[in-house]
């Protein structure tokens, strides 16, 4: 059965209004935020850049409480430094992302992480997942391992793959964790495409996949409705989100 969004609606954050529900903004391309009564945890706030947040979100607008970096690529390194000053927020990335942006831009409010690591909060659980990519600042420096999150968050499990191929460890992932949401990469060149992305959906099991990397630059074209009826033909559930749309999880 294929899920499908029953509303989309535009974001206009406010700071104070979290609201009693857990919820996913998407900003287009691969970032978003998660949001619940005790915390908003952007992931790879790629804004001011995004030819697809334009209209959608301002990085003025945002006021998270953590930043996850799933790897140095200007596509997902994005507005870190700038947004993280603004709002004090604690940025949870590689020992090297972390090092960047403390030497770099002077911002020390951090935790390093690596691959197979977790981390603890009182609103929830963060693990760094394997990578199958590469890293580097937007200058060149060496942005560390690349990663995923694994977030475990008021009984959700949710899957920011970040860029990756399909590698064989994503059938311990489906076994050792009970996956609701997986925001998988799909549009090909740059990580796995769609035929790939099957492969490592049936080794996620993931109650739900959410397409993400795609149609944002004319490398990474992919005709997602393909994607969807292929998926479907598979027994596995889809949710296309829009820029902009807000869902509840």
């Amino acid at each position: 059965m294929r899920i499908v969004p029953t509303l989309v609606v535009w974001y206009h954050p406010n700071p104070q209004n979290r609201g009693v529900s857990l919820k996913l903004h998407y900003y287009g391309h691969s970032a978003f935020q998660i949001e619940s009564e005790k915390v908003a945890i952007l992931v790879d706030p790629f804004i001011s850049d995004n030819p697809v947040a334009e209209g959608i979100i301002k990085v003025e607008s945002l006021h998270p409480d953590v930043i996850l970096v799933t790897h140095a690529h200007g596509d997902h390194w994005g507005d870190t430094p700038e947004i993280a000053a603004s709002n004090g927020s604690l940025v949870i990335a590689n020992y090297e992302i972390t090092q960047f942006l403390e030497a770099k831009h002077g911002y020390t409010k951090t935790q390093s992480m690596n691959t197979g690591g977790s981390l603890t909060f009182n609103w929830g659980k963060i693990t760094q997942t394997w990578a199958r990519h590469s890293s580097s600042f937007p200058d060149g420096t060496y942005g560390g391992n690349p990663g995923g999150f694994m977030l475990e968050i008021e009984g959700k499990c949710i899957y920011a793959m970040g860029d990756t191929s399909t590698f064989s460890e994503m059938s311990w992932l489906g076994t050792d964790f009970s996956i609701d949401y997986a925001l998988i990469p799909i549009g090909d060149c740059f990580t796995m495409g769609p035929k790939e992305s099957l492969r490592a959906a049936k080794m996620l099991n993931a109650k739900v996949l959410i397409p993400v990397h795609y149609n944002t630059f004319p490398a990474i074209q992919v005709d997602v409705d393909e994607w969807v009826k292929m998926m479907r033909d598979h027994d596995q559930d889809t949710l296309v989100l829009n820029p902009g749309a807000i869902i509840d999880l």
